[in-house]
């Protein structure tokens, strides 16, 4: 038996166990049981680390008669897709979550050794209890250590969609999001189950919920990325179920990480952060369930499996317990305190809390409707993009009119002299870009009513950190550069925050352009014909081909003129796997922050030496990345720990409080 398989099983043990006694020694108030199922934990992520390094040695050796590593490797298959395949199939991905997993719950271990001690008993449990489940799965259901009867020559090799550079990333950054969210929601299920439900929760997974937000934005970002270089369509977010899948989590955590200020400034909205949290905690979940349950047709899903059901326990049993004990507390978290005013920002908060759970609502409805109209009706009726745009398109752009309105509201009541003074720049933005965009010859409705809500977030942002750094220049003599960092670095939550807001603006910079203006061709040509697509005029050469041990291509070369004159060679390529005996396509790209020229080769007839060509103009799409940089940029500023506390001059206090403050999380 492979070291791995009995790892696993070792692990399942001491994960059940440190659930027993960490219930028990928190009933009996006994810290010697509960520092037990601790040490239960930290045993058990090393069990777990062993599995997931023996299953990665049998990757990396080639070692076929493991049926996990015939199913999903290939002799030439190149390292780095080899050690991918960890989470490229079914049983790996379960080994991946739970080593994940158990190695937050040691670092929660290790950081409350000596505080939350009240609550510790129950955030163990919970987190064995999730640990427990997937487990059990892998010992009882999908082990991965399965040999077979004989030793095959080769394996079935890793699926062609998955061999990309981004795919190396997405799944990973996905699962330490969703994973992430556990554990915010086990000190959530802790405070419900003690009834300390004071702000002590909050604060400590305050970074936790971050590490989580940051990693499903990366997530989503590097999957859309994947998308559009991969599938070979033009775009990158085709509101696929598994795709749908990962957004829900990321609207509920990024409503929570508002929501929470609320809380934390005003003792208010604590109903909704409990509700947040597992929300968030359940679309994880679900979103697990869609991949591996078969139950829906996706290109990132797994085949069929008979998984879902347990997964649907889970989820049924999770759901149950965790609402009967918010309803059991209920009277005491409503909180005494009220909105004051709809012009404050608590109302712009609540506002923002609402639209997040219309659009994850939506999404949900849209992605399940299938499933549930072919349960009833026997007929599977599909939701397409349509439904989605049409539903989330105002939505969002209601989300990003709020984004620029938060930062400029007071607390609790704002009078008509700050709405005047606060609101003046950024309305002159807004109004001065779109009149320019009118002129210019826009006249999308959506894309005008977007691009001036994003120069109204803009001017708001830069509003925000001059009026702080200007301050600075008066009363302490600060050059410009030196003041905005000395006041960010003041401030990481709220500036930084800000910082993340200009990086969500340019995502709907790269969302707008390549929606609303972009420009498709398709051609057939023999070489020595041009075409013309935008301002480019592309000039089919000829097609190369050439095989590898791995795979076989071919490529067209494509001359690309602007201006009449020549500026690059695009090759894109057709390529076919040997192994699976599967086709794959690799575009093209000439990119610029202005647009993306984007070509496809979709097909050619040898015999008459025609070629088929996709090519686009992608509008804007650069602000994709660049916007996820920023928000990468933004959420490390806001993450990182403050110095240590200082008594803070009257004058920061001053002008602190004359701005008010608004933050990531």
């Amino acid at each position: 038996m492979d070291s791995g398989a009995v790892a696993i099983v070792i692990a399942w043990v001491l994960g059940a166990y440190a659930l027993v006694v960490s219930i028990w020694g928190g009933l009996k108030q006994r810290q010697d049981l509960v520092r037990s199922g601790e040490h239960a934990v930290l045993a058990m992520w090393a069990f777990t680390t062993v599995a997931t390094a023996d299953l990665l040695r049998g990757l990396v050796s080639r070692d076929f008669n493991l049926e996990y590593v015939a199913q999903y490797s290939s002799s030439t298959l190149p390292l780095h897709y080899t050690v991918a395949a960890l989470w490229g199939g079914q049983a790996g991905s379960l080994l991946f979550w739970l080593t994940i997993l158990s190695s937050m719950a040691a670092v929660v271990i290790l950081q409350n050794r000596h505080q939350n001690r009240t609550l510790m008993p129950m955030v163990t449990a919970t987190l064995m209890a999730i640990a427990v489940f997937f487990a059990s799965l892998l010992v009882f259901v999908t082990p991965p250590f399965q040999r077979l009867a004989f030793t095959p020559g080769d394996g079935r090799d890793l699926n062609p969609l998955l061999q990309n550079y981004w795919m190396t990333m997405h799944p990973p950054s996905l699962y330490l999001g969703y994973v992430g969210c556990s554990i915010p929601f086990a000190f959530a299920v802790a405070a419900l189950v003690t009834g300390r439900l004071d702000d002590v929760w909050i604060r400590t997974t305050r970074r936790w919920t971050l590490f989580a937000w940051f990693f499903l934005s990366l997530g989503n970002l590097f999957g859309a990325l994947w998308a559009y270089r991969v599938l070979g369509w033009g775009g990158y977010w085709a509101w696929d179920p598994v795709e749908n899948a990962a957004l829900m989590p990321w609207l509920t955590c990024t409503a929570y990480l508002h929501s929470v200020m609320i809380q934390e400034k005003k003792n208010m909205l604590r109903i909704w952060n409990m509700v947040l949290v597992i929300l968030t905690f359940l679309l994880t979940i679900f979103g697990t369930f869609l991949t591996r349950s078969g139950v829906i047709s996706s290109v990132h899903s797994f085949t069929q499996s008979g998984l879902g059901p347990f997964f649907i326990a889970f989820l049924a049993v999770a759901a149950t317990l965790s609402f009967a004990l918010l309803m059991w507390r209920l009277p005491v978290l409503k909180s005494t305190n009220e909105i004051d005013s709809m012009l404050s920002r608590e109302a712009a908060f609540l506002v923002n809390n609402l639209v997040f759970l219309g659009m994850a609502f939506a999404v949900f409805w849209g992605t399940l409707f299938p499933v549930i109209s072919e349960a009833v009706r026997g007929v599977k009726i599909t939701v397409g993009p349509p439904f989605f745009n049409r539903v989330n398109t105002p939505l969002g752009l209601l989300l990003l009119f709020l984004m620029g309105v938060g930062p400029l509201l007071a607390w609790r009541r704002a009078s008509l002299a700050s709405l005047r003074r606060n609101f003046f720049w950024p309305t002159v933005a807004g109004v001065t870009v779109a009149v320019a965009c009118t002129v210019g010859g826009i006249r999308h409705g959506y894309a005008l009513l977007s691009f001036s809500l994003c120069a109204f977030v803009v001017a708001t942002i830069v509003q925000e950190f001059w009026r702080g750094a200007r301050a600075r220049q008066l009363l302490l003599g600060e050059r410009w550069p030196v003041a905005v960092a000395r006041l960010t670095a003041k401030n990481r939550r709220r500036y930084g925050g800000y910082v993340v807001h200009l990086g969500v603006v340019m995502i709907f910079l790269a969302i707008t352009g390549t929606s609303a203006f972009r420009v498709e061709e398709q051609v057939t040509v023999k070489p020595g014909e041009a075409f013309e697509v935008g301002h480019y005029r592309l000039l089919f050469e000829k097609v190369d081909a050439w095989e590898t041990a791995h795979s076989a291509h071919m490529a067209a070369h494509l001359a690309v003129f602007e201006h009449n004159q020549r500026v690059d060679t695009l090759k894109p390529e057709k390529r076919f796997y040997k192994k699976p005996e599967q086709p794959a396509t690799e575009v093209a790209i000439r990119s610029h922050l202005g647009s993306d020229l984007y070509v496809v080769f979709g097909s050619y007839d040898s015999a008459s030496q025609t070629a088929t060509i996709l090519a686009y103009i992608n509008p804007l799409v650069g602000f994709l990345e660049w916007g996820g940089l920023t928000l990468v940029f933004g959420t490390l500023i806001a993450a990182w720990p403050q110095r240590s506390a200082r008594k803070v001059p009257e004058w920061e206090a001053s002008a602190a409080a004359s701005s008010g403050s608004h933050s990531l999380s």
